[in-house]
């Protein structure tokens, strides 16, 4: 009953100690208010989550984990525990709180949704390639409804472009509307998990139904004023394929920020960090230095400027993150380190018989 939902040999070999507690399997498909719907081999059912909320942000269960919940009978029905992640798609939060929030776990492809029917944002696309490779999983763009670019000649331009912006990635073309490439991105999605990203707008609860053959998802018109979509999907949902597989839905992402995705953004600029292997300079910053293999390439016409000022750019967002985390990290354990440090120094005047520190000092 689990292995459409992708339960293999892994997992149940990850989940033999929980067995060994009476617990049962699990994938979650929906979270939401501290309750989380899974599949089990017996259906889906409803749990409460209050055992997963850790402190950490990238702890907190996300749709597509796999979860350890109390067997059939438990009332009220918890979430005991969820089998260690294979890969996780991550984002920064719009806080300033330098934390993380996991948008989908143990994710096999990542389909990044561009609307062909907006002015492409190819800096915004780069973002979402980096966070997806970053994430373990594969990427794909999946450049939606095509029938509102009719023109062929228009519509190549429009794919070349993406694909420049997209080195080592697959771009499918697609109108959800006309049936148009869909049978060929199903067939790319058939097995494994795979999730759907992408703004307001771009057509996701579309395709998504589209993919699954049922209206799974409510599909709500685009402003024609600014093109913007209202966010049709309000939860992420693990969603089954018909011929296998399945597919998180996403609801419309307004703010990407980029959370610790260095080797993610080496893998969207490959161009780049390959021409920078000739750079006379290890550690050159491709400004001004003498011998810059990156600049001559922008000069001689080899690489879009364009694309050279996006890879700064997030390589200085993200090494701002990473400081910040860092920074926290620190803080935390000074604050620990503290902490430890009273108890130590009340523990001592306790033993030589004298009050505890605190409460010398009126606290």
């Amino acid at each position: 009953m689990l292995a459409p939902y992708g339960w293999d040999a892994h997992w149940a070999a990850e989940f033999v100690p929980y067995a060994g507690r009476g617990l049962v399997p699990g994938r979650v498909v929906r979270v939401d208010r501290g309750q989380c719907d899974v599949v089990t081999a017996r259906g889906t059912v409803r749990a409460d989550t209050a055992f997963v909320v850790p402190r950490d942000p990238l702890r907190v269960i996300c749709t597509g984990d796999w979860a350890a919940l109390d067997p059939e009978g438990a009332d009220p029905r918890f979430v005991q525990a969820y089998l260690p992640r294979r890969t996780a798609f991550l984002r920064s939060t719009s806080s300033k709180r330098s934390e993380a929030q996991v948008l989908a776990a143990n994710v096999d492809l990542v389909l990044v949704a561009v609307s062909l029917a907006d002015e492409l944002q190819l800096a915004r696309l780069e973002r979402l390639l980096a966070l997806a490779w970053e994430s373990g999983a594969r990427p794909l763009v999946v450049l939606t409804k095509a029938d509102l670019v009719p023109d062929p000649a228009t519509r190549a331009h429009l794919v070349a472009d993406v694909a420049a912006s997209a080195p080592g990635v697959e771009v499918h073309v697609v109108s959800a509307e006309l049936g148009e490439g869909t049978g060929e991105l199903g067939a790319v999605v058939r097995s494994g998990t795979s999730v759907l990203l992408g703004r307001s707008g771009a057509g996701k609860s579309t395709l998504a139904n589209a993919l699954t053959g049922e209206h799974h998802m409510e599909v709500q018109a685009v402003r024609d004023l600014d093109g913007k979509g209202r966010h049709t999907t309000t939860t992420r949902n693990l969603l089954p394929l018909p011929g296998g597989g399945v597919l998180i839905d996403t609801p419309g992402l307004r703010g990407v920020g980029l959370w610790d995705a260095g080797r993610g953004v080496g893998q969207v600029f490959a161009e780049i960090e390959q021409l920078a292997a000739d750079c006379r300079f290890h550690d050159c910053a491709h400004e001004s230095e003498p011998g810059c293999a990156v600049r001559e390439a922008v000069e001689e016409g080899a690489l879009a400027p364009r694309r050279l000022d996006s890879y700064r750019k997030l390589l200085r967002e993200n090494a701002r993150i990473v400081a910040k985390t860092d920074a926290r990290m620190r803080g935390e354990m000074r604050k620990e380190w503290k902490r430890r440090g009273a108890e130590g120094r009340a523990a001592q005047e306790v033993k030589r018989g004298g009050p505890p520190v605190s409460r010398r000092r009126g606290r």
